[in-house]
């Protein structure tokens, strides 16, 4: 009789371990679950109204769209905010899941990551002085161009018209500051952007009628990684599809 109950306490005590066992594993499964239900956006948050700060929340048609991307994918969007030229490294080492800042798809870089649906078209523009004799792109040659390091204006300025005009900075805002004190000549720049800097001083710049480039603007990805890229489409093509997307863009492109 004491061998039985013996045993029969083996049994529960091993039925028991097996449990709490059992429970355990399920438990770091779910956290480690939950753990992963998470992207995180790379970003250049000094590019109105794509992506920029008001009072250290970030805004925007990108940062809108991104948290809307995680919202029908059912994870949480992290903003990690780094300089423009960084941007495509940082999703390629893995420390960001995808890149969203107004990114032109280009061939160069089509050659380190993947890209996305496009989900805006985008015109570069040419910002000068009110006062400024430059009226047309042939018009500016010989004179100093100020770009955002690392975008398509600093690629298609630098191939147009050569390294010795070319002032970059890492904040488009500074080349504004420098053309408005005389250092130099005009600012390359997406449309939008252009817009919105130019609506807060048109005393002291003005936006050529001329177009510089045309392009459509898309998501980065680490290359090889189709999993994200194919559900990351499948959003852009529903919002685009059910007019979420334009009521984004509507919201900051008047």
């Amino acid at each position: 009789m004491k061998k039985f109950l013996s045993l029969t306490l083996s049994v529960v005590m091993i039925l028991g371990l097996v449990a709490c066992a059992t429970k355990q594993a399920q438990t770091s499964s779910a956290s480690a679950e939950n753990s992963s239900a998470k992207l995180v956006m790379c970003t250049n948050a000094e590019f109105p109204p794509y992506e920029y700060k008001d009072g250290g929340e970030f805004m925007g048609i990108d940062v809108e769209c991104a948290k809307l991307i995680g919202e029908k994918l059912g994870v949480e969007v992290e903003i990690l905010d780094i300089a423009f030229d960084s941007l495509i490294p940082t999703v390629m080492s893995g420390k960001a899941d995808f890149a969203m800042a107004g990114m032109t798809v280009t061939e160069d870089r089509k050659e380190n990551v993947d890209f996305s649906h496009t989900y805006q078209k985008a015109v570069q523009t040419i910002v000068v002085p009110v006062n400024s004799t430059i009226e047309t792109v042939d018009d500016m040659y010989g004179k100093k161009i100020g770009v955002q390091t690392g975008t398509t204006g600093d690629i298609y300025c630098s191939d147009d018209f050569g390294e010795e005009s070319m002032e970059r900075y890492s904040k488009i805002v500074d080349g504004f500051q420098a053309m408005k004190t005389g250092k130099i000549d005009a600012v390359v720049v997406d449309d939008q952007v252009a817009k919105a800097i130019v609506a807060q001083d048109e005393t002291s710049f003005k936006i050529l009628e001329t177009a510089y480039a045309e392009e459509e603007y898309a998501i980065a990805v680490k290359k090889g990684n189709t999993e994200l890229l194919n559900k990351i489409n499948t959003v852009i093509d529903e919002i685009k599809s059910n007019g979420e997307l334009k009521s984004i863009v509507d919201k900051y492109i008047k």
